[in-house]
């Protein structure tokens, strides 16, 4: 693979790892706010799926819809259907808790967040597992 493919892909996947380091650190906080936290989850699911299109040289549109993602990854990687319930769950909290909104919305719970940190691990954990090693963080 030439290093500058595997150079942007390994970019996707820092800042996938960034999100998810950014959500521990918020939710942890005193007075963090979880749907700051959340919303990283999301978001490193999202770039780790993208890293993955990168890999496959896959066009993707701009686009926080997870499951969309996976659906353009899963004809060469099958195993996405795997996260595919996971994606249904994150990929709303690109918006959901992000922004002001006349509707009757609450706030995010510390049981969502703490459910979707663990989907967005997953897809990131199954991102790297499959993505080969020169793509990975140095």
């Amino acid at each position: 693979m030439d290093e500058a493919l595997a150079a942007l892909i390994r970019s996707w996947i820092e800042k996938a790892s960034n999100d998810l380091k950014a959500a521990r650190i918020i939710a942890a906080a005193t007075d963090g706010p979880i749907e700051t936290a959340i919303y990283h989850c999301q978001q490193a699911a999202e770039k780790s799926v993208k890293a993955y299109l990168v890999f496959r040289a896959i066009p993707f549109e701009k686009t926080h819809d997870i499951v969309r993602l996976i659906r353009q990854a899963e004809p060469s990687e099958s195993r996405f259907a795997d996260h595919l319930e996971a994606a249904r769950i994150l990929t709303p909290l690109a918006w959901q808790f992000r922004y002001p909104s006349d509707l009757a919305v609450e706030e995010p719970t510390r049981t969502q967040f703490d459910e979707a940190l663990r989907h967005a691990q997953a897809i990131c954990d199954f991102v790297l597992e499959v993505l080969p090693r020169e793509t990975h963080p140095k």
